[in-house]
């Protein structure tokens, strides 16, 4: 199991790789074809001098992934880890009789349902679900807006294109504040448990003695 704080995963050709080489120091390799990714790729964000997090970028699922189709069950168990992961949905289609928001939502589903099926605890983890490749169509807020109704995500939701950047800047500082909430409430949590912990007020501290 590797170490990172957000782990991106998708269908082949999603954009994983070209996403984790745009926002980190991560240099996987990049090609229009799938399965480009055949083992983890970890890299860097910076999002401050002071302030960075890691991001896991796992080659494609296909389903039946969790019971054993392609690469992506094989690194599944790597994500285990990981404090939110990013669904990567790709929103474009070249196939002018494919309707693109019903491919779009058929992916995430089959993305979903792998989770699922390979374990609970991986699917419970917090996901925010990422539109990849905005740059390529023209009506996005539409069609960002219509993939929400048909797909009823419930989640955080973001645009953005990979290949251009556009929409990853948010996406990266709101993963940081997340992640820096995240690990303030278990550091937290732990001092509380250890009795280490200070309260402005000793009436909220659970350690305290009361009177008989």
């Amino acid at each position: 199991k590797i170490l990172a704080d957000v782990g991106f995963l998708g269908m082949p050709n999603a954009g994983k790789s070209t996403l984790i080489s745009k926002i980190s120091n991560a240099r996987p390799k990049v090609a229009d074809y799938p399965f480009t990714t055949l083992h983890p790729n970890l890299g860097v964000v910076r999002t401050s001098p002071s302030k960075s997090f890691v991001v896991a970028d796992i080659p494609g699922l296909i389903e039946g992934a969790a019971e054993g189709a392609g690469l992506g069950h094989l690194f599944l168990r790597h994500l285990a880890r990981t404090r939110v992961l990013l669904p990567l949905v790709d929103l474009s289609s070249v196939n002018p009789d494919e309707d693109r928001i019903e491919v779009a939502v058929a992916e995430m589903r089959a993305i979903e349902g792998e989770l699922q099926k390979y374990d609970a605890e991986l699917y419970a983890k917090p996901r925010w679900l990422v539109l990849n490749k905005f740059d390529m169509i023209d009506d996005a807020d539409q069609a960002k807006q219509q993939f929400i109704e048909q797909s009823q995500w419930q989640g955080p939701v973001y645009s953005i294109s990979a290949l251009t950047g556009d929409g990853t800047q948010q996406l990266i500082y709101d993963l940081q504040t997340l992640l820096d909430k995240s690990k303030a409430d278990e550091q937290r949590a732990q001092e509380i448990a250890d009795g280490t912990a200070e309260f402005e007020d000793p009436r909220f501290d659970p350690n305290r003695d009361t009177p008989a």
